[in-house]
């Protein structure tokens, strides 16, 4: 397939972790873009395995099982296939496409995902969840995380336990050589997966990162994390109409190329 050389010359910050930035950043250098990975969250195993593997163990006693990312159905499904089978009657929900894709790696492909936005708010309009009065319900996560699933799922009558199965940390990296090359207009773009990944850059960053952030264009897939960039005074927001990676891709396509 034949790909415009579209973004020659264009240096692309990519914040997302390590082992997940493969796609975007060989989209990036097939437009002739350059990727420059800086990870700002870092994924690890948790440090005690026994709760998870009680509860592993106690899946028979779940209707649903709910799946927030990716990293949660690896850290998951590998420790699952070790212990047992998944029980038949378990129904298994997903936050969005790339989780239900990485489910489809383990031969899992009944999997409940969002139409259209692939967040919790949009899987909590699935009518299948609905009434949840006294079905018992597991999320795998990492650590912390974002209530309003679970919290939701509860007001609807559902009893629920979390499963936390990884643990995302802020890592600790030498930011000399990225602001220099900013500071001498060296990064045209930044792309943010996740607001919590962009609170921990303007913390990694410090004030001068924070200034240039402000002048460089952000680009994500997400509402709220450009709400989360809008609260913290960035400007240069650019909201991408079409969900996931392909989606920033197109847009970075695009604006550098309008």
């Amino acid at each position: 397939m034949h790909v415009s050389k579209r973004l020659t010359g264009i240096n692309i910050l990519v914040t997302r972790p390590a082992h997940q930035c493969a796609f975007l950043a060989d989209g990036i250098r097939a437009m002739g873009g350059n990727p420059i990975l800086f990870p700002v969250l870092e994924i690890a195993d948790v440090t005690d395995l026994t709760p998870l593997i009680d509860l592993i163990n106690r899946l028979d006693e779940f209707d649903w099982a709910i799946f927030v990312s990716p990293n949660a159905v690896n850290k998951t499904m590998q420790l699952i296939r070790k212990q047992r089978a998944l029980p038949s009657h378990l129904r298994i929900a997903a936050v969005g496409k790339g989780s239900a894709d990485t489910l489809r790696q383990y031969d899992i492909n009944e999997v409940l995902i969002p139409t259209g936005h692939f967040d919790s708010e949009a899987l909590l309009k699935q009518e299948q969840l609905q009434n949840m009065t006294d079905q018992r319900v597991v999320i795998f996560r990492g650590n912390g995380g974002r209530q309003l699933l679970g919290d939701t799922l509860m007001q609807r009558g559902a009893f629920l336990e979390y499963a936390e199965c990884y643990q995302r940390k802020k890592p600790d990296i030498d930011i000399a050589p990225l602001l220099a090359a900013w500071s001498q207009g060296g990064i045209h773009a930044v792309i943010i997966t996740s607001s919590e990944g962009l609170h921990n850059l303007f913390d990694i960053i410090g004030k001068l990162g924070q200034q240039l952030l402000k002048l460089t264009p952000i680009f994500t897939a997400h509402e709220r994390i450009a709400q989360t960039a809008k609260d913290l005074g960035l400007e240069r927001i650019v909201k991408t109409p079409l969900t996931g990676d392909k989606g920033l891709l197109e847009s970075l396509q695009m604006y550098f190329n309008s």
